[in-house]
């Protein structure tokens, strides 16, 4: 069980990393540094981006639901 968490933790923290750099910038930073061209070329509609913004809110869920699994399994 904790194994299988634990992977899964893995996987959604990697994703989130993916998700947020592909969010459009609202000015300058990380995104514009790590492909800030090729995220505005997706960013163009607003199905899009409302799309972008729930996948990342529910991979925020699942990495959160995980933390605390993984908390309370390994709580001696």
């Amino acid at each position: 069980m904790t194994i299988g968490i634990s992977i899964a933790l893995i996987l959604s923290s990697g994703l989130m990393v993916l998700l947020v750099l592909l969010h459009k910038g609202k000015g300058g930073g990380l995104t514009d540094m790590f492909g800030g061209g090729f995220a505005s070329s997706f960013g163009g509609s607003s199905v899009v981006e409302r799309n972008l913004d729930r996948l990342t809110v529910i991979t925020g869920v699942v990495w959160f639901v995980c933390i605390i699994a993984l908390g309370l399994l390994l709580k001696p």
